[in-house]
């Protein structure tokens, strides 16, 4: 057997002797030299960081107005304890409705006022004195804080640099200004500071400012040019404001906007609440469109399929037929148009009503004509406020209105006739165009001196399958042309645009059967989403009639804005479903 020899094992190499020529280097001169000066600019640093703190505190410490001032803590984060004496708030508009009449106030003053408002800006004038407009809703007022024996330097320099739309609690004593403030609603009043408190600080960038806020957007048809600028500030775009429509809506021309649109609503439902009507609240998650047509969103319903109302029409009429004579209801509408203009909206507010009548569908129109009459009169009178805040930017003619009783009520031939007359190229039985309408509202100013009036006797063919053919359609009826003649319908028209659609329903079931067959779009009478609606009619129903006015509309032609997206919160339209 052969011997096993192992390999000769590998010697260790040996070590070479390192001279101090070959070992690490250290630092150089310069990475010395910017060590020891970065050492001493960090020892100045602290020192100057420690003076400051000394100062701050010793500032502190002399800070006469110390307890006087500040940001509070964030309400809801400590356990509330009720003070021991509860001073009780007061709003701007209030004050200023007190002592319109300054002439007996003294120099020093009015009474020292508590509550709580808006930074709408700050403008430090030195070191000793800042100016603060606060604003509370649509009211503003200019206060004054001043270094005083009373009042430090240090709360002078806070006040000036308080961002924009921070929330504050403000204790003043209210004064007559030696000249009237003339950039403020409140213009015959200022207020002196004494002590000031921030609830809720604002970044001090935002994405806009609320002053762009305050001045007018273009009309439709006019170029949106945000390059430009006014007064320095780069114009911002309807777009813009819409995206960030928190901080626009803060603008006191956006609250009077609000203010007056819920005047609508108040004014439409007093009106008719005083003639026995009684407010409703339908479905808009309907199982068949309300209007016919292909203006409707569907929606997934579990295992099938729903639409969101184009408006309450259906469940009105049936409410008719449950003995409800009269009824009102205020809920939002859903088209689904794809239009993109100033006029239209996918989702707006309807003002809807519906009444039983005793002989002719013109007793509907009468009262309708009050009501819009009597909506028109409550905004000139008890919004007039908010009405002039909002034309002052928004510079629009005072809205003509005719006598009680002497609303222009124009056959809808009469309306072609004029338009004829005027040059217009229109057939007999065709819809108006938009710029028809401004057209004829036009003519009807300079005819009957009104922006108000009515368009009677509809053609057929334009109106929905619920709607009453007129006596004389009914007598000429042609089976081969089953939509020709007239119907019982209305619109009502302010500055030129329809503010309101409206008509006598057909109250009988077999002749709606028929109407839902031959109507220009038919719709099965037996679907699951009508079924229900035709019923009602089997069981006694009394001829009605009513209509359905568009709120925002109503509130943009009365305040004359140049686009109906003003007069919605958060406006939805073809191209928006955000925020």
């Amino acid at each position: 057997m052969a011997e096993n020899t192992a390999p000769p094992a590998e010697l260790p190499e040996r070590t070479k002797e390192i001279s101090a020529e070959d070992g690490e280097k250290g630092p150089s001169k310069s990475a010395l030299k910017k060590a020891a000066k970065d050492k001493e600019k960090a020892e100045k640093a602290a020192k100057r960081q420690a003076a400051e703190d000394a100062q701050k505190q010793a500032s502190e410490a002399n800070d006469i107005s110390k307890e006087d001032y500040g940001d509070l803590p964030m309400l809801g984060s400590q356990p509330y304890l009720p003070p021991k004496e509860k001073v009780p708030r007061v709003r701007l508009d209030e004050i200023a409705e007190e002592y319109k009449d300054t002439s007996s106030m003294t120099e020093k003053g009015g009474p020292e006022i508590v509550f709580r408002g808006v930074v709408e800006n700050a403008r430090a004038q030195g070191a000793k004195l800042t100016f603060i407009t606060f604003r509370q809703d649509a009211d503003t007022i200019q206060a004054v804080v001043a270094e005083s024996e009373t009042l430090s330097r240090q709360m002078v320099k806070f006040a000036g640099k308080l961002p924009n739309e921070s929330v504050v609690l403000v204790h003043a004593l209210v004064k007559k200004p030696l000249e009237p403030v003339k950039s403020t609603t409140v213009q015959h009043l200022e207020l002196h500071v004494k002590k000031l408190f921030v609830v809720a600080k604002a970044d001090q960038q935002l994405p806009m400012q609320v002053a762009d806020a305050e001045r007018p957007i273009p009309g439709e048809g006019e170029e949106e040019k945000p390059t430009e600028e006014e007064g320095g500030r780069p114009i911002v775009t309807l777009n813009t404001r819409l995206n960030n429509r928190v901080i626009d809506l803060r603008g006191k021309h956006n609250h009077a906007i609000f203010t007056i649109k819920d005047g609508v609503i108040n004014l439409f439902q007093e009106f008719l609440r005083a003639r026995g009507f009684i407010g409703v609240n339908s479905p808009c998650l309907l199982g068949a469109p309300s209007e016919g047509g292909a203006s409707v969103f569907e929606v997934k319903y579990f295992n099938t399929k729903a639409f969101l109302a184009q408006s309450p029409q259906l469940y009105k009429q049936m409410l008719i037929a449950a003995r409800f004579e009269k009824v009102m209801e205020v809920g939002p509408i859903f088209r689904s148009e794809n239009s993109n203009t100033a006029r239209h909206l996918t989702e707006f507010t309807g003002l809807d009503m519906e009444m039983a009548f005793e002989e002719d569908y013109h007793e509907v129109v009468s009262l309708l004509e009050e009501l819009i009459l009597s909506i028109c009169e409550g905004l000139r009178t008890r919004y007039k406020k908010e009405t002039d805040l909002v034309r002052s930017i928004y510079h629009v003619d005072e809205f003509k209105l005719p006598e009680a009783g002497k609303v222009p009520r124009l056959s809808f031939s009469e309306g072609i006739a004029m338009l004829r007359e005027d040059g217009v190229e229109i057939g007999d039985f065709d819809d108006l165009s938009t710029p028809d309408e401004k057209r004829l509202g036009a003519l009807v100013l300079k005819k009957y001196g009104t922006d108000f009036y009515v368009l009677d006797q509809y053609p057929l063919n334009i109106r929905p399958f619920y709607t009453m053919p007129s006596a004389e359609t009914q007598a000429k009826y042609d089976p081969k042309n089953p939509n020709a003649g007239l119907s019982n319908s209305y619109d009502f028209f302010m500055r030129g645009q329809e503010i309101m659609s409206g008509a006598q329903r057909i109250h009988d079931a077999t002749f709606l059967e028929k109407r839902m067959k031959e109507c220009v779009t038919p719709v099965d009478p037996q679907s699951d989403g009508l079924r229900d609606y035709v019923n009602a009619f089997r069981y006694g129903c009394p001829p009605h009639a009513g209509g359905g006015i568009g709120l925002e509309r109503i509130v943009m032609l009365w305040l004359g804005l140049p686009n109906v997206r003003l007069a919605s919160l958060f406006p939805r339209d073809p191209g928006r479903l955000v925020p």
